[in-house]
């Protein structure tokens, strides 16, 4: 595994993640194999771990707490969220005021089984809500050692590129994958600022393999599910990257992970995954080099796409 520095935070990240979030959180999915793949992450290398308050409907950082406990997590960098809390009947709820952020951070350390929260994150604000009063407490937040780094995950790119501007933010994830070229301006600008940036859905939800057509568990029908009910332009984008699949030198998931980690202003791809063999295939993937022919198909296919939106 190799290594990359997360922005002016002095911390220093996996330039592979592991998602904690998604099936993988729910009580659905086996709590033996969900430790499992921490457990395997972290021998192999792994040291970012991401996850939210309200993900898996507020189940996935008890798990990742759980699969910490009893585990020297010093050298680890574990990112959560604030600002959306599971409601109920699987609604999410979102409250970013300053107590609000407040009372989950507090609440995520207890979860984590955590004394300090290397990075936490605001989930999806507007605008609009990154008030003085808010930035005031999460800088009392790190003022008082409960967090070591801030930082805003948001799809919303005028989000990002203001939150790049406030002095207070030290990270920014943004969705950055084969089918989201037009993210590169924005990371750049942010790593010249010194903020450092995670890659979420680096492999765009398996859409370039048609995953919504390759069903072999349940697991695999939820995320099928959720594809075609949240993201059918990503599904009939990705259709144009299976030449991806299919190669005898590089797997589609490992083409699609150096593909994002080519950007030096990445600093991890995070990932999630419910399968060990495919866990191990994606670690395979640091420090992999993009073939050159591979790289030319996605800028063309890149291309393709960006004229008919």
């Amino acid at each position: 595994m190799r290594y990359r520095t997360l922005g002016r935070t002095g911390l220093t990240v996996s330039e592979i993640g592991f998602g904690c979030a998604s099936y993988w959180g729910k009580p659905a999915f086996d709590e033996a194999a969900a430790v499992r793949l921490v457990h395997e992450a972290i021998e192999r290398g792994v040291t970012m771990f991401d996850t939210g308050a309200s993900y898996a409907r507020g189940e996935a950082e008890l798990r990742l707490g759980r699969a910490l406990k009893g585990r020297d997590a010093s050298g680890l960098v574990v990112s959560t969220k604030a600002g959306s809390f599971h409601a109920g009947n699987g609604r999410i709820g979102r409250d970013h005021s300053p107590a609000a952020i407040t009372a989950s951070a507090e609440r995520s350390l207890r979860n984590l089984g955590l004394d300090v929260l290397p990075v936490l994150q605001l989930h999806g604000p507007a605008i609009a809500e990154l008030t003085d009063d808010l930035i005031a407490a999460l800088l009392d937040l790190k003022g008082r050692g409960l967090v070591r780094a801030l930082g805003l995950n948001s799809f919303d790119p005028a989000v990002v590129e203001h939150a790049v501007t406030l002095p207070a933010f030290d990270v920014v994830m943004v969705d950055y994958n084969v089918l989201r070229p037009e993210r590169e301006p924005l990371i750049a600008r942010a790593a010249a600022a010194g903020v450092g940036v995670l890659a979420g859905m680096p492999l765009a939800m398996g859409h370039t393999g048609l995953k919504v057509a390759n069903i072999r568990g349940m697991q695999d029908l939820w995320y099928a599910a959720r594809g075609l009910a949240r993201h059918r332009r990503e599904v009939r984008d990705g259709a144009r990257f299976r030449f991806l699949h299919g190669r005898p030198d590089i797997t589609g998931s490992q083409a699609a992970l150096a593909y994002v980690l080519e950007n030096p202003g990445v600093a991890s791809a995070v990932l999630g995954t419910t399968r060990l063999a495919h866990l191990r295939e994606n670690l395979a993937a640091s420090g992999m080099m993009l073939p050159a022919d591979v790289a030319a198909r996605i800028r063309t296919a890149q291309a393709a796409i960006g004229s008919r939106r």
